[in-house]
């Protein structure tokens, strides 16, 4: 029988030892690049893994191809320490030892590469990788058991990928393509990233499972080791191609994983309805169950959320983080400070695909129960390079909610049309994605909002400014004197915000221009009004604010 989902976690997390320190250079992913690190682009990682579970460690070879946009002097990689590198090589040429220095969560290689030059480095290492405590809140491997067998898995969003691989830890040092081989005992599966390309059974029972992808974010890359059955299918997509699909569960879960792949076809097909093509349609739709909650590991989303039903009829943790093969994998920030691109998007698409499934009241009940989380104390955006831990301490889970709300309130602004023909945009560069015609790209803040001007032929740089800029939510300041009402939005810097409000008076719903961001209208004195009756704008609420200041007892 397997163990429920909570035993596994706890036993994971059961420190054995304390944890070694975390470098500050490990600790953080993206940021401000040194001009050296920012010139280098990694073309091809080829990764061979083999994992110890037993042992809790891994051995590994990264043969890296990397390409200098400008002259370097060294080559530096991000690698955190806990792994002990034991051979460096360019080329099939092994370095001696004095020709590079593991230090301070990095390798560096004293070596040059002209602008424009290509070196091949080969990377030896070995060790006990740094294991996730709260995973996927914190980052590292989660160590488990099912059914008396290994169950493993790693995550890498925060820290990055340097937590097992020797990589380029920021946005644009995602590989153009990886090789990933993983070696691991008898009776485990390892479904990973892209196409499997073949499984060698060695002849002490391990196996070598060989995947090859496709460009890969470099978080979105992962290991996941475990005594799975898999459930595989085809979706012929809207577009005429054919997208594999493929669910990796554990053993004992057959009754429920053929629940949850029954959902597989139908968020295929409210995404590329409503944004454009499954990004890696030429590679597979995969998802694997894992010892935490999740994570958006591209082709192969981690998936722990233990099946659990819900009142809107879909997994909202496989909806969300497949939705980040859209918002996050084929559309990558361009630096950590554009997070709320991934974030907020994937967490707007959980009300609109209840809408798209049931209609306007399931959407609004999420967006309502969503709203409850928005804390608006810190901007979205910093508008300065960000790593991942500055992100967090910053908006926090406002790129999630806050972020979502400011899209429910532009949809609802501009139209439906606009709205999604500007995310599609962004998401893939073009108007007009087809499979084969695009490919996964960076994107920014301006990006976006751009393609909004572009779609709505409307400037809106006042509506991102606060938004997105400006911490504390606009307010919508209501005055009634006789026969008058007098709206106001206020907000930072009392600057102009014209965003149209719409009010029922006794029962009867109009459109405020609020032109200015400010309206006088005639209502009658006694009369019953409603401000935005239908919740479309994001703005402060009292009621909120009440319900999440602390208790005498917690200030306390």
């Amino acid at each position: 029988m397997t163990l429920s989902l909570a035993a596994l976690l706890l036993a994971a997390q059961a420190p054995a030892s304390l944890p070694a320190p975390v470098p500050p250079m490990t600790a953080r992913s993206g940021g401000a690049i040194a001009p050296e690190r920012a010139a280098l682009r990694l073309e091809q990682a080829d990764i061979a893994i083999e994992a110890l579970p037993a042992r809790r460690r891994l051995s590994g070879r990264a043969t890296l191809t990397i390409v200098a946009m400008a002259a370097v002097p060294r080559i530096t990689l991000d690698l955190d320490g806990v792994l002990t590198v034991s051979d460096v090589a360019l080329g099939s040429v092994p370095l001696p030892r004095e020709a590079w220095r593991q230090v301070d969560g990095q390798i560096r290689i004293d070596r040059p590469i002209a602008a424009g030059g290509t070196a091949v480095v080969r990377v030896t290492y070995a060790g006990p990788p740094r294991v996730a405590r709260r995973a996927p809140w914190d980052d590292g491997f989660v160590w488990a058991e099912s059914n008396g067998k290994p169950w493993f898995a790693s995550t890498a969003q925060g820290m990055g990928c340097d937590l097992w691989w020797p990589c380029l830890d920021f946005p644009q040092g995602e590989p153009g393509g990886v090789t990933l081989h993983l070696t691991l005992p008898a009776g485990l599966s390892a479904p990973a990233n892209g196409v499997l390309t073949g499984i060698d059974r060695l002849r002490d029972g391990r196996s070598t499972w060989h995947w090859k992808s496709g460009p890969v974010n470099p978080y979105a890359l992962a290991i996941s080791v475990g005594p799975y059955r898999e459930l595989t299918g085809r979706y012929r997509s809207r577009y005429g191609n054919v997208i594999p699909l493929s669910f990796w569960y554990l053993e004992g879960n057959d009754a429920k994983a053929a629940r949850l792949f029954a959902e597989f076809p139908p968020m295929l097909d409210f995404l590329e309805t409503a944004i454009g093509p499954y990004p890696f349609g030429a590679e597979k739709m995969g998802v694997v169950e894992t010892p935490y909650l999740g994570m958006e590991h591209q082709t192969i989303n981690a998936y722990g959320n233990g099946y659990k039903p819900a009142p809107e009829g879909f997994d909202w943790l496989l909806q969300h983080e497949f939705s980040h093969e859209w918002f996050g994998n084929q559309m990558t920030a361009a630096d950590w400070d554009d997070f709320w691109l991934h974030e907020a998007f994937a967490q707007y698409m959980q009300p609109l695909y209840a809408r798209w499934r049931e209609g306007d009241a399931r959407y609004t009940a999420m967006l309502l129960t969503q709203q409850q989380r928005i804390v608006a104390r810190a901007p979205l955006i910093a508008g300065k390079p960000q790593s991942t831990g500055e992100t967090a301490a910053g908006p926090g889970a406002d790129v999630y909610f806050k972020g979502a709300w400011m899209l429910h309130t532009l949809r609802h602004l501009i139209g439906d049309r606009a709205f999604l023909a500007a995310t599609r945009r962004l998401v893939y560069g073009r108007p007009d994605p087809r499979p084969g015609n695009f490919h996964p790209r960076f994107g920014t803040t301006q990006d976006f909002t751009a393609a909004v001007a572009q779609e709505s032929g409307r400037d809106l740089g006042w509506f991102f400014d606060v938004y997105l800029r400006e911490a504390a939510l606009p307010d919508l300041v209501e005055r009634r004197g006789g026969n008058t009402l007098t709206l106001r939005w206020a907000v930072p810097g009392n600057r102009p915000f014209p965003l149209p409000v719409e009010i029922a008076v006794d029962g009867v719903v109009q459109q405020v221009p609020m032109t200015g961001g400010v309206a006088v209208l005639p209502v009658p004195a006694g009369a019953h009004v409603v401000l935005d009756p239908m919740a479309r704008v994001l703005r402060r609420s009292a009621a909120l604010e009440r319900m999440q200041a602390p208790s005498p007892a917690t200030a306390r």
